[in-house]
């Protein structure tokens, strides 16, 4: 089995902070990981080095075809070298980050255009399938200030989208969003992974992660604990650690 991703023996610190360590992950093509564990577990950390936004300290990442090892001997990848494998990691944070002077679909358009040199009436071509798919075809000429958040978090995910990319990466994707607003943002998140897109996603939505994801992964002081099928490890956790953290999110349902 080739893994569309693999990273081995990842670490990062932010000066005295460990925030990785020795972090080991193998993802199938089409699968689904969910990363759940409490704030400053590293979570986000590791989606970063994914996607070379943090570089690593040592350790290996690989995603479809492409490597890099990071530490004392390696050689770092030049800003060349960073911004295609970016291209071919669509990531999604948080915050929506959409430009603010350009309308919905020149948002979306942007990123073929400008690092893939797509032509424009391309580009724009998918864009607007892009839109379609994400459910918002009639804002596509619209600025991002009309867009409700989960309006704005749709097209941050039709913007991955258009880069083409192997993989999702979705970094609390739902967590600034008011609480109706998240449904819509999940339900493209799980018709993505009902297409059979590779994805790591970072969340709180325990029920998600439980219903959409392959595979869990329970992170801690920057430390995979426990991974496992999804249903498992959320269902029925062998660690304390996890069994503790998950009873937080059981009492309130």
């Amino acid at each position: 089995m080739s893994y569309k991703i693999e990273v081995s023996g990842l670490r990062k610190s932010f000066g005295a902070l460990t925030v990785l360590r020795d972090i080991n992950v193998a993802v199938e093509p089409g699968q689904v990981v969910a990363l759940i564990g409490p704030s400053g577990s590293g979570k986000s950390t590791l989606l970063r080095c994914l996607n070379l936004l943090v570089m690593p300290d040592g350790g290996k990442i690989r995603i479809g075809d492409d490597s890099f090892a990071f530490g004392d001997s390696s050689k770092m990848p030049g800003t060349k070298e960073q911004a295609r494998f970016r291209s071919n990691t669509g990531m999604v944070f948080q915050h929506f980050n959409l430009f603010p002077h350009m309308t919905v679909v020149q948002n979306v358009m942007e990123g073929p255009v400008s690092v893939k040199g797509m032509a424009k009436a391309k580009a724009e071509e998918l864009a607007r399938k892009l839109l379609a798919k994400v459910g918002l075809s009639d804002k596509a000429e619209v600025f991002p200030n009309r867009l409700s958040g989960g309006q704005k978090q749709r097209v941050a995910i039709a913007r991955a989208l258009a880069m083409e990319p192997e993989v999702m990466l979705f970094d609390e994707a739902t967590s600034a969003l008011d609480p109706e607003l998240v449904g819509e943002v999940l339900g493209v998140m799980r018709n993505l992974a009902a297409e059979g897109m590779t994805m790591i996603i970072v969340t709180h939505e325990i029920g998600f992660a439980r219903e959409v994801a392959d595979r869990v992964l329970f992170m801690r002081d920057g430390v995979i604990v426990e991974e496992g099928p999804a249903r498992e490890v959320i269902g029925a956790p062998k660690q304390e650690a996890t069994r503790a953290f998950l009873s937080h999110f059981h009492n309130r349902g």
